[in-house]
């Protein structure tokens, strides 16, 4: 099998500053907003003293602008879960420079190379950021769960907090696997309790295989990421105060939601026909969400299959109301339940308006009238900075594939088929090593079949890469 030549650092960011002036990425903050954020400080407002709380932050590592930190108690035979969430909305003044930039931006953008924030690093990366060792504003989720993991009671307020630890996924996976008997260890009771309610009320969490871009040797390379147990359960933390934030909203008729529809009957259809085409036992009574659950992506078949589940869900957006002038379709088709974002305010622009909203419910007060307002533009924001995103991701992966490869033409590559598109006109690779995905042409591929090709063409500057099938 073929080796793909690795390039100097240089002709990869290079390749990254291009992709990222035609997609219009922001290379900096304007003077204003960075003169701003300088200044910014929280008004002096009432809040709980939670230092004592022992908060562990779980981030990839190097992250800096941390959103969340998690503590767990037991509480008789349930649970109690502490997570506190970044308050950025505490550095931001209505209206004001870094407010208003932020909703330019949507979201933080991730390069290779570097990170694009939502908000200037002396906010995100900082004053704001639940970093380990400072006390920090914040704001303060209470949750009860009872022994089966279903929330009972919660209570969302301002706060102080401080985080005791930041560590990564693995070093949180090895302290559990070591018997930490804090508050790792009840997490790696309660996001198995958790991930059953996700099967029980129907909800579905796809262990999909993805590309990402790596930096390595002072190079880069790609590669499938492999998710551990821990970061499966430090995720249904934040489903769960989703989940609650957003019926909260709900009930209360305002806010804004995370939504998506479920798999249409067509779709479904289609999937099951794939599953017998790929030999994949899908018995008649068995539900879609109970299905996909079990698939592991451990074989050419079943990650073909995954994916098509995938492409299953389409639609996802937000939905802004107020006034009780509920949505039509409230629920999150995969997670089965009515959901908001509300964990990632330093990440994503939508998390601030709904976090203010919620602390003013919770508190049996109106509104921010400066949320409320933001509600019927919110959607449309979100939505245009997810297309950027979706667009930067795809583009960097395109143009690390033609880079990686291009020292390689006229060289041999397993591959397996994951998707066969006629309507397109194309079909789905997946090469074994390197971690690339590209398209042929159908000519009565099926999924999942095995395929030796060869490079015909790489260009990293057109960012595409060409195979033919080796007879």
């Amino acid at each position: 099998m073929a080796r793909p030549v690795l390039h100097a650092k240089g002709s990869f960011e290079d390749g990254f500053a291009r992709i990222r002036a035609e997609l219009d990425v922001p290379e900096h903050f304007p003077d204003e907003v960075l003169a701003e954020a300088e200044a910014a400080v929280p008004e002096p407002v009432r809040r709980r003293d939670a230092r004592d709380i022992p908060f562990v932050a779980i981030d990839p590592p190097g992250a800096t602008d941390l959103d969340q930190a998690f503590a767990a108690e037991r509480l008789g035979d349930g649970y109690r879960v502490f997570y506190a969430i970044a308050d950025a909305a505490a550095f931001l003044k209505p209206g004001g420079a870094v407010d208003t930039e932020a909703r330019k931006r949507g979201v933080t953008l991730y390069s290779p190379d570097l990170r694009t924030p939502l908000h200037p690093p002396r906010i995100s990366e900082d004053r704001a950021s639940l970093l380990a060792g400072g006390d920090k504003p914040a704001l303060l989720w209470t949750i009860d769960l009872d022994p089966s993991g279903m929330p009972t009671h919660s209570h969302f307020e301002r706060a102080e907090v401080r985080t005791r630890e930041a560590i990564d996924y693995k070093m949180a996976q090895s302290r559990i696997a070591s018997g930490d008997d804090g508050s790792l260890g009840l997490l790696a009771e309660i996001g198995p309790l958790r991930q059953k309610q996700e099967t029980a009320r129907g909800g579905v969490s796809l262990n999909l295989p993805s590309q990402e871009v790596v930096e390595s040797n002072g190079s880069y390379r790609l590669a499938y990421d492999e998710s551990i147990p821990v970061e499966g359960w430090n995720a249904q933390i934040s489903l769960l105060t989703g989940i609650v934030a957003g019926t909260m909203m709900h009930d209360a008729g305002v806010g804004v939601l995370r939504t998506l529809p479920p798999p249409r009957k067509q779709d479904l259809r289609r999937l099951r026909r794939q599953a017998k085409a790929l030999g994949i036992s899908w018995p008649d009574d068995m539900a879609y969400a109970d299905m996909v659950r079990g698939v592991q992506p451990d074989s050419p078949q079943s990650s073909a299959f995954l994916l098509q589940a995938a492409r299953s869900f389409r639609g996802a957006g937000y939905v802004g109301f107020s006034n009780g002038n509920l949505p039509d379709h409230p629920e999150h088709g995969a997670i089965a339940s009515i959901y908001g974002h509300v964990t990632a305010p330093l990440r994503r622009l939508v998390d601030r308006f709904a976090n203010e909203i919620l602390l003013s419910l919770y508190a049996e007060e109106e509104p921010p009238a400066w949320a409320v307002e933001a509600l019927d533009e919110l959607p449309s924001q979100m939505g245009k900075s997810r297309s950027k995103e979706s667009a930067l991701d795809r583009t960097m992966l395109d143009f690390v594939e033609a880079l990686c490869l291009s020292g390689s033409v006229g060289q041999e590559f397993d591959a397996f088929v994951i998707d066969v598109d006629e309507r397109r006109d194309r079909a789905t690779v997946q090469l074994r090593e390197p971690a690339v995905v590209a398209h042929i042409k159908p000519d009565g591929r099926t999924p999942a079949e095995t395929l030796k090709l060869k490079l015909e063409e790489a260009n990293p500057h057109e960012r595409k890469i060409r195979f033919s099938v080796k007879s």
